[in-house]
């Protein structure tokens, strides 16, 4: 969780290092602490507009983009790239901004510079998994398979490492929201005999109430929501428990095992959930697999 000082105490920073950033055509110069308070460093004015039109249904959904990168001329030339494809954007200098605009503003795809002067990115990547599940892409000049690796590990959707072209990252920003997709809450999800509505938190088999705790219901629900694929363990770990770090496989297995009884299975008779060794867990429906 984000400690609210540990924010308040590097408002400071980013209100000098904003205001000495040379902003462009579409970014307004930031100029005073109350404007910092409100958590709108490098936010386009217009951006809320955009947003209150397009829920209001007068216009398409435009994806809104945070830059979270210290460096002037990249951030300046990411936003221009990406405004000019369609993209609301907006920008942070440093990683506890960052986060603060992650909580406050919900954009839609975060991209991410790992060389922060404030905090190190996969740090900043690990506690933005604390709190919040969007899209997010490291866009670093780190390229050592083992940056990647850690970022990935850390909860990030996807890695790309600087130069790269403007067409290449758009098609990724693209990748990252069709996987995220709509949040599915009309109605419940359903595989096989087994149903799950994620609104009153009801689970239902071939018609029969489930008593589920509240993270086995999570457990089910995650993978319900990918039907059909195997998730991992780490992914779960991140997506139920908040932990992105890993280091609790033995949780994951034994709310399975809780689950197992209660679809009437087990790890050698499986009927919905299907363990895939040292990949993750699949649920389908009986007879699908």
């Amino acid at each position: 969780m984000i400690a609210k000082e540990a924010i308040a105490a590097t408002t400071a920073t980013a209100t000098s290092q904003a205001n000495r950033v040379p902003t462009n055509r579409r970014f307004t110069q930031i100029t005073s602490v109350g404007t910092i308070a409100l958590s709108r460093v490098g936010v386009d004015p217009d951006i809320q507009n955009v947003r209150n039109h397009s829920s209001a249904g007068s216009v398409a959904h435009v994806a809104v983009i945070l830059i979270i990168e210290d460096d002037a001329g990249i951030r300046a030339a990411l936003s221009r790239a990406l405004t000019d494809r369609g993209h609301a954007v907006q920008w942070q200098p440093g990683g506890l901004p960052g986060l603060q605009s992650v909580i406050d503003d919900r954009p839609d795809v975060v991209l991410l510079d790992l060389g922060l002067p404030d905090v190190d990115g996969i740090q900043v990547l690990t506690m933005l998994r604390a709190v919040s599940e969007v899209p997010v892409i490291v866009v670093t000049a780190r390229d050592e398979d083992t940056d990647a690796v850690k970022a990935l590990d850390a909860g990030a959707d996807d890695f790309v490492t600087k130069p790269f072209g403007a067409d290449h990252l758009d098609a990724r920003i693209r990748a990252v929201l069709r996987r995220g997709g709509p949040q599915k809450t009309e109605g419940p999800l359903t595989v096989g005999g087994l149903a799950l509505d994620a609104r009153t938190r009801v689970a239902t088999l071939d018609g029969e109430p489930l008593e589920l705790s509240r993270k086995e219901f999570d457990l089910l629900l995650a993978l319900a929501q990918r039907a059909g694929e195997v998730v991992s363990k780490r992914e779960l770990l991140a997506e139920v428990w908040q932990q992105p770090y890993g280091g609790g496989d033995r949780t994951i297995d034994v709310h399975l095992s809780w689950l197992r009884r209660k679809l009437g299975e087990s790890a050698a008779e499986p009927r919905y959930l299907h363990s895939t060794r040292g990949v993750g867990i699949r649920l389908v429906a009986p007879g699908a697999d």
